[in-house]
């Protein structure tokens, strides 16, 4: 094991280590833009002598941002943002690295605010959130000394734009989230690909002839689908939004309302960010064996509490997978506890979409520090750091593209030249 300096941590084993260190390892080989931004942040330590309080899945990918961060001049501390996302050994790793990590898979309700207490302890300068529990706690604490934050995933980003709404941000906030190099790739590529794997880790179904219900059609159902229909599935959209119902039907999915694909739904997926998506009523109509599963940061979108309720017994049949015997006789499959599927039964999003997410977090830490006159509110990158991420990746993956000559860029900005 790697020689360690002593640092404040709370983790389930410092001895799983040296298996964290080879796991963080193989992500860092496939995140070439995060290591080009970490070699210069190594150099310039934008990040010198500021404190950093992150609330993150607790990964290996999220250990190389850690890293990153550290290596930029940071003084960082990590709790989990959810508490059976955390990869123990990928804990143990960080904290070896002296990184403050505090961080046990399974943690209670209560563990995971202790943890987030300990961050905040640390007199954090900026934070970075994943789901805005972290943002949010700060606020309810009216703490003083934080210049801004970050935010990584759309639950999130919804709940700090209510805040700004209700004009209560105390400091502005960077929309991470609504970077496209984030949410067109991670989103979509990255929940779409790691859901099914959380799926297929805790059932071994075969999705091929299934009927696969997605509730939600934004970024998150949009990459779910294509996947789902990718492996054979019959898939069928729920939405709220007409927009987006139009859209999933465009796009070549069944659309109607959850109490009509209850009925004859396989798999059942929750991606919306709202609460009770899946309520007693339509679980009452489910079939034999139907499989129910969250994608969404919160444990809220399957109604639990009324599934117990209408349940005569409930066993864990296999790692991750609950089953519930209604009194209707029928059985439902919970997944993860209604939690993270792709986090809770599998290991998250690939490290290479991970990549341009976690390029767009450094970058933005580094965005607030330099522009100290932002107000409180809610803000994206600028555009041309997305770019700058975008042109990263392409040079990563061998691709090239054509650049604009200097009469196209003359058309395109002249309303004088016409047809």
């Amino acid at each position: 094991m790697k020689k360690r300096k002593r640092v404040d941590y709370n983790i389930r084993n410092i001895e799983l280590a040296d298996e964290g260190y080879r796991k963080i390892d193989w992500a860092d080989s496939k995140m070439p833009v995060l290591r080009l931004v970490r070699e210069r942040m190594k150099k310039e330590k934008p990040f010198k002598n500021r404190r950093i309080g992150c609330c993150l899945h607790v990964t290996t990918e999220t250990a190389n941002l850690m890293r990153t961060l550290k290596d930029g001049g940071a003084d960082v501390a990590l709790c989990a943002s959810n508490p059976l996302s955390t990869q123990d050994y990928v804990a143990a790793a960080l904290a070896a690295e002296s990184i403050s990590v505090f961080a046990c898979r399974g943690d209670s309700r209560k563990e995971y605010y202790a943890n987030m207490k300990r961050v905040i302890a640390h007199r954090p300068e900026v934070l970075i959130d994943d789901g805005a529990d972290l943002i949010s706690t700060v606020h309810k604490q009216r703490l003083t000394g934080i210049i801004g934050g970050t935010e990584e995933t759309t639950t999130g980003v919804v709940r700090l734009k209510q805040m700004e709404r209700d004009h209560v941000l105390i400091f502005p906030i960077i929309a991470v989230n609504d970077s496209l190099t984030k949410h067109l790739f991670d989103n979509r590529y990255g929940t779409g690909q790691s859901t099914i794997d959380g799926i297929l880790r805790a059932t071994n179904i075969l999705i091929s002839g299934g009927d696969f219900v997605v509730a939600g059609y934004g970024w998150c159902g949009r990459g779910l689908a294509m996947r789902a229909k990718g492996m054979g599935a019959q898939v069928t959209v729920t939405e709220v939004d007409p927009v987006k119902a139009l859209e999933a039907r465009m796009d070549g999915y069944r659309v109607m309302p959850m109490s009509e694909a209850a009925t004859f739904g396989d798999v059942f997926v929750t991606v919306t960010g709202d609460i009770n998506v899946i309520r007693k009523e339509h679980m009452l109509k489910m079939k034999d064996g139907a499989i129910v599963a969250n994608s969404g940061h919160f444990d809220v979108e399957i109604d639990k509490k009324a599934l117990k309720k209408i349940s005569i017994r409930r066993r864990l049949i296999r790692n991750s997978c609950e089953e519930y015997t209604l009194k209707n006789g029928r059985k439902i499959y919970l997944l993860a506890e209604g939690r993270l599927v792709n986090l809770a039964s599998a290991e998250g999003h690939p490290a290479m979409v991970m990549d341009m997410s976690f390029a767009n977090q450094a970058l933005a830490v580094e965005y607030i520090l330099k522009h100290n006159d932002l107000q409180n509110g809610v803000y994206c990158l600028p555009a041309e750091i997305d770019e700058e991420i975008a042109s990263l990746k392409l040079r990563s993956m061998g691709i090239k593209i054509d650049r604009l000559t200097p009469e196209q860029r003359r058309y395109l900005s002249s309303w004088r030249m016409g047809t």
